[in-house]
């Protein structure tokens, strides 16, 4: 490699693709414009990600979202005039009077107290850096985000009791409640927080309020396609 070649590179960002390891300059992009691998032709990154007033209004939303989810009935049924309504915490409790300890426990967790850690991750790392700070331990909070994220399956909890409304639909009449289309939304913000969720921009994010933000960027890269592919 010639001397120019190596002074070129110095100052240029460079990105390494995850599939074949290419390593590559990264170039300035347009707004809804990709740049792909020149040697697999696999995504590296896209131009002008969101802005960050932008997220984090998508996970405030999330947030209050999944409060209201918990706080009301998902669905109220009635049979010969006898009302009988529940709520997200009512569907745990019941699976467990019901001797099915081990599916209220993974109800619980995938969709109650992992979504509410990955919201809680969030706005720990989004505030500050829209009040213009970054906090201390954002490396170790973003790596607790990516590792949660695939076990969230709010989607899967929503099927199942859809499928259940519509076998009870025979037998009794169902009244859709407000933590059911509470719900339903939550899961909509979710998907596109994660469909639109950009390592390249939040790492920016982080350098442009006075913090390199590579020591948490080194190990967290490779996790990141993760969250990037699930949603």
């Amino acid at each position: 490699m010639s001397d120019n070649q190596t002074a070129l590179l110095h100052h240029q960002h460079m990105i390494a693709c995850r599939h074949c390891d290419l390593l590559q300059a990264e170039v300035p992009l347009q707004r809804d414009s990709d740049a792909h691998c020149v040697r697999c032709g696999a995504l590296l990154y896209r131009g002008a990600g969101k802005r960050l007033e932008w997220m984090l209004a998508l996970t405030l939303g999330s947030a209050v979202l999944l409060v209201v989810s918990n706080l009301f009935p998902i669905a109220e049924l009635q049979v010969q005039g006898a009302y009988n309504s529940t709520t997200l915490a009512g569907t745990v409790v019941a699976l467990a009077d019901q001797g099915r300890p081990l599916v209220a426990v993974l109800v619980l967790l995938t969709t109650i107290l992992i979504p509410a850690l990955e919201l809680v991750a969030l706005l720990y790392m989004l505030v500050p850096l829209r009040l213009g700070r970054v906090t201390l331990d954002l490396p170790l909070a973003f790596r607790l985000l990516l590792m949660l994220h695939p076990w969230s399956m709010m989607e899967v909890f929503l099927l199942a009791i859809l499928v259940t409304l519509v076998k009870l639909a025979d037998i009794a009449t169902i009244v859709p409640g407000i933590s059911l289309w509470s719900f339903a939304a939550l899961i909509v913000l979710f998907t596109g927080i994660s469909a639109t969720f950009s390592v390249r921009d939040f790492w920016t994010w982080v350098a442009e309020r006075g913090q390199d933000g590579e020591g948490g960027r080194a190990g967290a890269d490779a996790s990141a396609a993760g969250m990037q592919g699930q949603g």
